[in-house]
């Protein structure tokens, strides 16, 4: 009877432990509500050091990142719209406990918090850190934006897995912009929009602390879309890409030219972002 006890304990273990990072997204039947159809992209799956994070806050899911430990940043995040209630801007900003240490809690916990917890162990190994930011000259840009969000998913968004380094200027004006015009169209036309939402890393820009490079500045961001009717039918698909500079220019593309665009920075197939490429069957 212990022993079924002492088993039963370490199965519950294996699947807290396992509930954020994952070893595909298909491990964790919620975490696919996040993709169209429930179907992946097939976009970096193989790139080494790519992770894949189930992102939970307040004991459930809110959306799904994949993530490059090698340069910091994330490939993607996927996310379900939600409009937004406002509140929920946190000032507080979450790391990852299992990127540090795969028995850790499986939720996100606030960076300082979780360095106290654990005197004398490295966070940032595998992660980006908040000091990374600091006083880098760069905006901690979140690639699933909060204004997307109703709290607590809002919240949620404040994960520094989420984020990459963006340049103040087109952070702050014309992505900003282009984030406020997709809540428009998102609102006005669809019953439930997947959206993704990426960095491309340059080959040679970092945040630099004490002669370490520690994150990844991108050379590009970029959105894509599938807009759904009342009855799960696409209706509307669109994409953008802005270069990370203070240029402060979104140039709009259709889901087929963004592929083409990524291809460019990929030596292995981009695929599918959507289900069929969002077009209705």
């Amino acid at each position: 009877m212990e022993t079924l006890v002492t088993l039963c304990s370490l199965l519950s273990l294996f699947f807290v432990v396992r509930a954020d990072l994952v070893g595909q997204f298909e491990d964790v039947p919620e975490c696919m509500e996040y993709f169209h159809s429930r179907k992946v992209p097939e976009y970096h799956t193989s790139t080494s050091g790519t992770v894949r994070l189930c992102q939970r806050f307040s004991n459930r899911y809110h959306f799904a990142t994949l993530y490059d430990t090698n340069h910091r940043i994330a490939v993607y995040s996927a996310y379900i719209f939600q409009p937004s209630n406002g509140g929920g801007r946190e000032r507080r900003w979450f790391v990852e406990p299992q990127l540090v240490n795969p028995s850790w809690q499986a939720e996100m916990k606030d960076g300082y918090w979780l360095g106290r917890d654990h005197p004398g162990i490295y966070l940032g190994e595998k992660q980006a850190l908040n000091e990374d930011y600091t006083h880098s000259g760069f905006d901690r840009g979140h690639l699933n934006p909060n204004g997307h969000h109703a709290v607590p998913g809002r919240n949620a968004t404040f994960t520094l897995t989420n984020v990459v380094p963006q340049n103040p200027k087109l952070n702050q004006n014309a992505w900003r912009i282009h984030e406020s015009q997709l809540t428009e169209l998102f609102r006005s036309k669809c019953s439930k929009v997947y959206v993704l939402v990426g960095a491309i890393p340059s080959a040679a820009n970092w945040i630099v602390k004490n002669n370490v490079k520690r994150v990844n500045i991108p050379d590009y961001l970029w959105n894509a879309f599938c807009c759904l009717d009342n009855n799960d039918k696409p209706i509307q698909r669109g994409a953008a890409a802005a270069r990370n500079t203070a240029d402060n220019w979104v140039e709009k593309f259709s889901l087929d030219e963004l592929g083409e665009f990524l291809q460019q920075f990929s030596n292995q197939p981009v695929g599918e972002l959507f289900h069929n490429n969002c077009m209705a069957v």
